[in-house]
């Protein structure tokens, strides 16, 4: 299994660093083709959402592939400035794992288990549209295409057999709430949604079931038109914002801008006009939609994605019996998943042994051939015999390279085999490695299926180079 996935997300680094390494949605197909152009790195997914930023993909050559996504972090985190500020704190916000740990890693993060808001529904919708970017890119091959395939599957069934979904939250319900707690209802209060995206439609869609009165305002009139529409709001110009905001009790923003649009300078204007009535602003957006020192102004209330932590841990308490449930599940699926590529893997080495030994053993009994009379029934003896000799010889090393783990031990036997008996490399899977495996009783699609069972995997924990 050679994949990877670097990155950072909600667990390592702050929004302030989190927002420098995200993608607004019209420049993610630049940034996945410039992944999937690194040398080394032949398929490449990318995965960005306010709480993370997800480098995968699989490697031809993993020093070179590892090392390659490793300066492509650090020139995207730093602009390639070699005295930043940010350098000697990215040991601790930047992370990569390969091989049996990206897939745990990948199905952690589809079923939700590793999100803000634990369980939340709208990740799995996002690794969706992030595969689907890559393929429509040509950027997802084979090999991406069948463990995210799997990761959705395996999502769906942690969502269908654990109640880990149950009375659903995300980022957006969580800013709904705070909103709620600041101010102790919304009755009499004036709600601006700025944005008129998914994680905007959201937030309005919670809004309306608390009774809330709401505008929106966005870039593109149309789409705020749209959602207002659907859910009852009124829509707000967007050149008219300093005079919403003068309005406005709560701010909700949601948009896709790179820079900030509510600066602190901006700011003095709408606070003259609103005579010191308090103003709360909640930013989900990543990269933040306002200025923090926006913050510090006087009656003004600020939240950014990172202060929604608090509310979230309050929910985690409450799921963590399912939470548990759900990680022993993903155990499951990954030791599942890696058993199958083992024995794929495995598959292409041991039809190449057991050819070459089985051409050793013919030559040998063609020796004696001749001596016996000639005739049919003489030359299948000998096939037989060859084949029978060639089949003892070969099930002791064939079952210890399926059972090998996707470890450095694992692919040293396999290093070793091809040296032992002087073998090509041999990379392609293919129908005949599925049918070799059958035939040999190992651990193939029969017997590690969906329903099968599987050994634990063994991980390979990856460091980036110079980053523990």
């Amino acid at each position: 299994m050679e994949l990877f996935v670097a990155g950072l997300s909600h667990r390592t680094a702050p929004v302030a660093v989190r927002e420098k390494l995200a993608v607004v949605p019209t420049e993610l197909e630049a940034r996945l083709r410039k992944v999937a152009g690194l040398p080394g790195v032949r398929e490449a997914v990318v995965v960005s959402t306010c709480n993370r930023v997800e480098l995968y993909g699989t490697f031809s050559d993993p020093d070179q592939a590892l090392t390659a996504v490793h300066d492509f972090l650090i020139q995207e985190l730093t602009g390639g400035d070699p005295d930043h500020e940010l350098l000697p704190r990215l040991p601790k916000h930047l992370y990569q794992r390969t091989r049996g740990e990206a897939v745990h890693h990948l199905f952690r993060v589809a079923a939700s288990l590793d999100s803000l808001v634990v369980g939340e529904p709208q990740i799995l919708g996002q690794v969706k549209d992030a595969f689907d970017l890559a393929v429509k890119s040509g950027t997802a091959g084979p090999l991406l295409g069948e463990v995210f395939s799997r990761a959705f599957r395996v999502a769906r069934r942690v969502r269908r057999d654990t109640g880990i979904a149950q009375q659903r939250v995300s980022v957006s319900t969580v800013a709904v709430d705070l909103a709620r707690q600041v101010w102790g209802g919304f009755e009499g209060r004036q709600v601006l949604v700025m944005g008129a995206g998914k994680m905007a439609d959201l937030a309005v869609r919670v809004l309306k079931r608390e009774g809330a009165e709401f505008v929106v305002t966005n870039r593109t009139r149309a789409r705020a038109e749209d959602l207002a529409g659907r859910l009852g709001g009124r829509v707000v110009a967007w050149e008219a914002l300093p005079q919403a905001l003068r309005s406005a009790d709560i701010v909700l923003t949601s948009t896709a801008a790179r820079e900030p649009i509510i600066t602190r300078a901006t700011m003095g204007e709408v606070l003259k006009g609103r005579r010191g009535r308090p103003l709360v602003f909640i930013d989900i957006a990543v990269p933040r939609n306002v200025e923090s020192s926006v913050g510090k102004l006087h009656d003004v209330f600020l939240y950014d994605i990172d202060d929604l932590q608090k509310i979230v841990s309050r929910n985690l308490e409450d799921r963590k019996q399912e939470a548990s449930r759900a990680e022993a599940l993903i155990e499951e699926e990954v030791g599942r998943f890696l058993a199958v590529d083992r024995g794929r893997s495995a598959g292409p080495t041991i039809s190449a042994m057991r050819t070459r030994v089985g051409s050793v053993v013919r030559a040998e009994l063609d020796k004696i051939r001749g001596a016996f009379p000639p005739g049919e029934a003489i030359d299948r003896a000998f096939r037989g015999l060859a084949d029978r000799i060639t089949a003892k010889l070969m099930h002791t090393p064939s079952v210890a390279l399926k059972k090998a783990g996707p470890d450095d031990e694992g692919l040293g036997l396999l290093e070793a085999a091809h040296r032992l008996f002087d073998l090509s490399p041999l990379k392609a899977v293919g129908p005949e490695s599925d049918a070799l495996l059958a035939e040999e009783g190992g651990e193939g699609a029969e017997t590690t299926g969906e329903h099968g069972d599987a050994s634990d995997p063994t991980t390979m924990k990856g460091t980036l180079k110079g980053v523990p």
